[in-house]
C-alpha cells in the first residue's frame, strides 16, 4: 500500500504563513494580480481552486512570473487532476476529501498533498496512508474550533488546515489551538474590491492576515 512520505515539505508550506489564501480565478491576469497583491501582504502559499477554466493557466503564470509565491492547486477531486496541477506548476495540492481512490493517489503525489476529511475517522483513513497534515472541510460547517480540539487528545500528532466559512473573526480560535498549522480563507480577496480592480485592498487584507498569531503547536 502506498504510503505517504511528504510530511516535513507539507510542513513547510503550512508554516510560511498563518492563512492559505484561497483564490478563484476568472483569467490568468486575475490570478496573477491577485498573486501578486497577496505576496506583497506576506501571504506566500497561495491555493488556487481548479474550479474555472483559467485555473491551470493562472496557475503556471503565477509558478513563473510571482517567483515568491508557493502556489498550489486546490479542488483536487480526482487523480488524473493531480498529473495536470503538477504540470502546470503547482507545488503542492489540495482536496476538499478523499475518496478510496483518490487518497491512494495522494499518498504517492510527487508534490506535498493536502487531503481534506470532515470528520474523526476520515482523519484516521488518511492517517493509516502516512498523513499527518490534513484540511479539515468544510470546517465551520462540521464543528469548526470545538470540533478540531475535540480531535487533538486521541490524534495528538496530526496537524489540520482549517477551510470553510472562516474569517478574519473566526481565525484566532482556530490558530490558537495546538493541532492547526494554518486555516484557509479567501476574506482577503473580496469580491467587490476584485470586481473593480482594487488589489490594494487585497494586499492590505493579506498583511493583516499575515499578521495573525499563531498557537506553540
Amino acid at each position: 500500500m502506498a504510503h505517504y512520505s511528504q510530511d516535513g515539505e507539507t510542513a513547510s508550506i503550512m508554516a510560511l504563513a498563518p492563512v492559505i489564501p484561497v483564490l478563484t480565478v476568472q483569467s490568468v491576469e486575475d490570478g496573477l494580480k491577485q498573486a501578486k497583491a497577496l505576496v506583497a501582504g506576506g501571504l506566500y502559499a497561495i491555493e488556487v481552486t481548479l474550479r474555472t477554466p483559467s485555473a491551470l493557466l493562472a496557475i503556471a503564470a503565477i509558478a513563473r512570473h510571482v517567483p515568491d509565491a508557493v502556489v498550489g492547486a486546490g479542488t483536487i477531486v480526482s487523480p488524473e487532476q493531480i498529473d495536470e496541477a503538477v504540470a502546470a506548476g503547482a507545488r503542492f495540492l489540495v482536496s476538499p476529501g478523499a475518496t478510496h481512490e483518490l487518497a491512494k493517489a495522494a499518498a504517492q503525489s510527487p508534490v506535498p498533498f493536502l487531503p481534506g476529511c470532515a470528520t474523526v475517522t476520515e482523519a484516521m483513513a488518511l492517517r493509516a496512508l502516512g498523513f499527518r497534515a490534513l484540511k479539515l472541510f468544510p470546517a465551520e460547517a462540521v464543528g469548526g474550533a470545538r470540533l478540531l480540539a475535540s480531535f487533538a487528545a486521541p490524534l495528538p500528532d496530526l496537524r489540520f488546515c482549517p477551510t470553510g466559512g472562516i474569517d478574519l473573526g473566526k481565525a484566532p480560535d482556530y490558530l490558537k489551538l495546538p493541532n492547526v498549522a494554518c486555516v484557509g480563507g479567501s476574506w482577503m480577496l473580496p469580491k467587490d474590491a476584485l470586481a473593480r480592480g482594487d488589489y490594494a485592498v487585497v494586499e492590505a487584507l493579506s498583511r493583516e492576515a499575515a499578521g495573525l498569531a499563531r498557537g506553540k503547536g
